[in-house]
């Protein structure tokens, strides 16, 4: 039995069985589909054959079929065209092979068809074909009863487009689970997403694309007071038992969403997990505020006035300083537990095809904000479009960013062109002086720099190898010719002045020990032969002492590694 919004449309394969010996199946006015008994497909296939029958019914083909009784067939044709261009575009179902091959003859009605073949003659080839087999009409007229009324099937047709285009409006709203169900309760946070859905484009894609959990005992099981995101489940938790009003809602969901936005649990780069979010959380909140999304929750959140265009990475170094007090913060998760929730992110592929989680939800931001500015949607701070605008563009690579670290050091060597010592290569032309190009030698500025390389147990050596390949190759490339370089574990082993191609090809490497990186700071700060402003690298995986530096320095050190205390030089992530 085939369902029609309604009415129940007959599938018969029996002794009275009316479809033709080589066709796959008929349909009559009063709704009854004849199918071949023994005929061999896939569900898609039958799902296709049977469509297409209810199709000629829902799209009122059987009418005034009096006045085409004559070239019923060629109706048949003009119908059957229609029918699988409607298909095709739906793309519902899987045709047979016979009928996979739909003739182009333009986005036209049946009745235009009809006319044409009336006029020019049957075509050659009936367009795409019927189900009852070649040049023969699927639509049977049957003897019209004498009891009742004729069922509506063209109103019938337009009700069940109706219905399946609301249940996927609730599908899309979050009010149910999966097309084909009844709509749930409406729930106040569900009227929110649909609020940003349709009212505020910067965050519409997000809210649309995560699912809501309003469960009171899966919020108390993994300790959620008030809300927290996943973005890799794409699911954001409300607790219900907080009591958020409406206005609150919208805060609260905003605060979520701009989490994942603006790519805060990929922006952490080994930083402590709580003390990034709180300061994350911060930003986040000072925007909303400015903003005016929704209402400042009763139950309170982090947000201190004073602190206007200060980054998320900035304001964390200044927690770092106070880490007892920076403990005693509360998320919206609630205190000491941070709102973005962390899962196994390997992968992290967008479900259907090769886009990653991370795009997605860049490009999603990146969307937002267009639509946002052009359709004049409200206010946005000046910090958050830009910030918006740095994420859709790619992160600049660890050593592009060391290099950049180098230029600010080592000038590019400067050449001019001098008569003192002419040159010897103008061997055509001896009578006649040319200059000679000579470099120019800046001695305020001594072009060496000293790397302390932390040779402790934990160092990975691949970690090794590319510290000391990235020194070597930045030395070249600066012309620096000499690098102090001393290693450290326990103790400092100072190597002296090393030249940077030797890096390249073998040092050997001594300690391999523990990991205390003053004395080998102290070894190349006190040198005398060192020069007083030169720079220093330090090259570590983080599990380390405190240090002290006087000098202008930087860190190099693995992606996700954690230096135990607060760098007062840039930091460079080896991926």
């Amino acid at each position: 039995m085939a369902r029609a919004t309604g009415t129940w449309s007959s599938t018969i394969y029996n002794e009275r069985n009316r479809r033709p010996p080589l066709g796959w199946a008929v349909v009559t006015a009063s709704g009854a589909v004849h199918v071949h008994p023994t005929r061999r497909a896939d569900p898609d296939e039958w799902l296709w054959v049977l469509a297409h029958c209810l199709l000629h019914l829902g799209m009122g083909h059987f009418e005034n079929w009096e006045a085409r009784e004559r070239t019923w067939a060629l109706w048949g044709a003009a119908c059957d065209y229609e029918v699988n261009r409607f298909l095709a575009q739906a793309k519902l179902g899987r045709p047979p092979e016979e009928h996979g091959a739909l003739a182009d003859l333009g986005n036209r009605s049946a009745e235009n068809l009809y006319a044409e073949f009336l006029r020019n003659g049957p075509p050659d080839v009936l367009p795409a074909g019927g189900l009852a087999g070649p040049r023969t009409c699927d639509m049977v007229v049957e003897p019209v009863r004498s009891w009742g009324n004729p069922p509506d099937w063209k109103a019938y047709f337009a009700q069940g487009i109706t219905e399946a285009v609301d249940s996927a409006l609730n599908v899309a709203a979050g009010r149910a689970e999966q097309l084909g169900t009844a709509p749930t309760r409406i729930t106040r946070a569900q009227t929110v997403r649909a609020w940003f859905i349709n009212s505020y484009p910067l965050l519409g894609a997000l809210a649309a694309s995560f699912r809501l959990v309003e469960d009171s005992q899966i919020c108390q099981r993994i300790n959620i007071s008030v809300a927290a995101i996943d973005e890799v489940t794409q699911e954001v938790y409300l607790n219900p038992l907080a009591g958020l009003s409406e206005a609150e809602l919208k805060f609260v969901m905003a605060h979520e969403f701009l989490h994942v936005a603006l790519r805060h649990l990929g922006r952490r780069l080994g930083r402590d997990p709580f003390l990034w979010n709180a300061a994350t959380d911060f930003v986040i909140n000072h925007w909303l505020v400015e903003m005016k999304i929704g209402a400042v929750p009763i139950l309170g959140l982090l947000h201190d006035p004073s602190l206007t265009d200060v980054s998320a990475e900035a304001l964390y170094d200044l927690m770092a300083q106070d880490l007892r007090r920076a403990r005693r913060l509360a998320t919206f998760r609630g205190a000491g537990l941070g709102d973005m929730l962390e899962r196994d992110r390997q992968g992290g592929a967008w479900p259907g095809d090769g886009t990653t989680l991370d795009d997605f939800y860049r490009s999603c931001l990146a969307q937002g904000l267009q639509y946002h500015l052009s359709q004049g949607r409200g206010f946005l701070p000046a910090g958050l479009i830009e910030e918006i605008r740095a994420l859709s563009q790619p992160p600049i690579p660890w050593d592009v960013q060391l290099a950049h670290w180098f230029e600010t050091w080592f000038d590019a060597i400067e050449e001019e062109r001098t008569f003192a010592r002419p040159s010897r290569r103008q061997a055509s032309t001896p009578d006649i002086p040319r200059p000679r190009w000579v470099t120019v030698e800046n001695h305020d500025q001594p072009r060496t720099f000293g790397v302390v390389l932390d040779t402790s147990g934990s160092m990975d050596r691949a970690l090794l190898a590319k510290g000391l390949g990235s020194v070597a190759s930045y030395a070249l490339a600066h012309e620096v010719p000499l690098v102090r370089l001393v290693f450290c574990d326990a103790a400092a082993y100072d190597q002296g002045y090393v030249a940077p191609e030797m890096l390249l090809e073998s040092v050997s490497v001594k300690g391999r020990g523990g990991t205390v990186l003053q004395p080998g700071i102290d070894l190349v700060e006190r040198a005398e032969d060192f020069p007083k402003d030169g720079p220093l690298l330090i090259v570590t995986d983080g599990y380390c002492d405190q240090v002290h530096v006087q000098r202008p320095h930087a860190f190099l050190i693995p992606e996700g590694g954690m230096l135990p205390f607060l760098p007062r030089g840039p930091v460079f992530r080896i991926s």
